[in-house]
């Protein structure tokens, strides 16, 4: 490179630097898809490295009782994308396959998302990946707040044949795409491309990949590197891991190259517990799997990293829930949480630097499951069983209930259960293929 190219580059880079730190964070928001609480390396995973990811908790926080609003997908993505609870507006169940869905189904028109307030807020947004909040135009993402879409809509999607699904294209905007990578490979190009496109920010980017969701389906030089692992789906699973670890890694060096580490915020959740015999990630040490409101099946990992205002290395014991990213995030990108917006989710950066804890109180709803945490107690209700009353702090597992031995206490929070319940709305839809509805608010009993 001549002298001349050399001073010119490296202008443009400090002036792209100076603009990002003394300016608004980029934002940037990674979602796994049925990765279980001890299914990385920050977690407790040894069999499977997933050094990219673990750099996020080691340079920021790592959230040890970090919960999802749902046990699956799609309702858990409409709280994400909201900060409040989905049961209030009644995304309570998945819609099924496409072809199968409810014509109602999508996060509802009156809901503001993340991207519309922080693209009001002068951000460009871009989504890559997994959408899962309706199928029809109104409900696209190009129309709640997104400037850029490369990814699908539909709940699930293969990761070698990008045309098997006719119901359910990968699109970029609206048009069809006939994508030759490897998907997960596909979605890190797109968001690479993203930020270097929008680099002089700031810029909101949503990624959430569909691994390790099913279909189980590996590239062969990530099978390869797990030749060691005997059984073949621990093997696939193993290197659908690896494949989204690394393209966390490619997102995580393209800031650090575009000197954007230093102001960008960056988040890492699951969508909810591990699917165990389906895909073999590791819900360790909690009881439950994806579906359930035990911990296995709302508890996931967690992370934060904001060089200079989330001190490396923090561990975070309190309870937090996927609902507090939207206000994180809308309040580092200097926007005010009103109380119009009637959010359920809290800015968690305030609470780091107060060290304080965001919640007294967390609540699940999912069709005939309940469940309520309060402090260390966590009471469940997973249908057709009796009552389960636990402390956490001692019986992280779920083992012992101890609903018999403490009535005052199983009572209080069947009472805190109620009085949130009684806000809630009916589903707007069924579960796929499982009958009349469940859930149902304004109730004064378990629902």
């Amino acid at each position: 490179m001549q002298r001349r190219e050399f001073l010119q580059s490296a202008l443009a880079a400090a002036a792209v630097a100076q603009s990002q730190t003394s300016g608004r964070p980029n934002i940037v928001l990674i979602v796994a898809d049925d990765l279980g609480y001890g299914g990385i390396g920050a977690y407790g995973e040894r069999e499977l490295p997933t050094p990219h990811i673990d750099s996020i908790a080691a340079a920021g926080a790592r959230y040890t009782n970090g919960y999802v609003s749902c046990p699956v997908c799609s309702p858990t993505r409409a709280g994400l994308m909201t900060g409040r609870y989905q049961q209030r507006f009644g995304h309570e169940f998945n819609p099924g396959p496409a072809q199968e869905a409810t014509d109602n189904f999508g996060l509802p028109l009156t809901e503001t998302t993340i991207a519309d307030r922080l693209k009001k807020l002068g951000y460009a947004t871009g989504m890559v990946g997994k959408w899962h909040l309706g199928y029809r135009p109104e409900y696209h993402p190009l129309k709640r707040g997104f400037d850029e879409f490369f990814g699908f809509l539909g709940g699930a999607h293969s990761f070698i044949d990008p045309l098997g699904d006719s119901a359910n294209p990968i699109l970029r905007g609206t048009e069809k795409v006939d994508e030759k990578e490897y998907l997960t490979d596909a979605l890190a190009r797109e968001a690479v491309a993203f930020i270097e496109r929008r680099k002089s920010g700031p810029f909101f980017l949503y990624l959430p990949f569909n691994a390790v969701h099913a279909p189980m389906q590996g590239a062969q030089k990530y099978l390869d590197r797990f030749q060691s692992i005997a059984d073949p789906l621990r093997r696939i699973h193993a290197a659908m891991i690896s494949a989204m670890d690394d393209a966390v890694g490619r997102v995580l060096e393209t800031l650090k190259k575009n000197n954007l580490t230093g102001n960008t915020l960056v988040f890492f959740i699951s969508d909810n517990g591990g699917p165990t015999q389906v895909n073999t990630s590791r819900n360790t040490p909690l009881r439950g799997v994806k579906g359930q409101v035990l911990e296995g099946g709302i508890r996931v990992p967690f992370l934060i990293q904001w060089p200079g205002k989330v001190k490396p290395g923090t561990v975070v014991d309190h309870p937090v829930i996927a609902l507090d990213i939207h206000p994180t995030a809308v309040a580092a990108a200097g926007g005010k949480l009103q109380a119009s917006m009637k959010l359920d989710g809290v800015d968690l950066v305030a609470h780091l630097n107060a060290r304080t804890a965001p919640h007294n109180t967390l609540y699940w709803r999912f069709g005939g499951q309940l469940a309520v945490r309060k402090g260390d107690w966590k009471l469940a209700d997973t249908a057709g069983e009796p009552p389960q009353l636990y402390n956490l702090t001692n019986d992280i597992g779920e083992t012992s209930n101890l609903a018999a031995k403490e009535p005052a206490k199983l009572a209080e929070m069947q009472e805190a259960y109620d009085a949130w319940n009684f806000q809630l709305v009916n589903p707007l839809w069924s579960p796929p293929n499982r009958g009349p509805k469940g859930g149902g608010g304004r109730k004064k009993k378990r629902a």
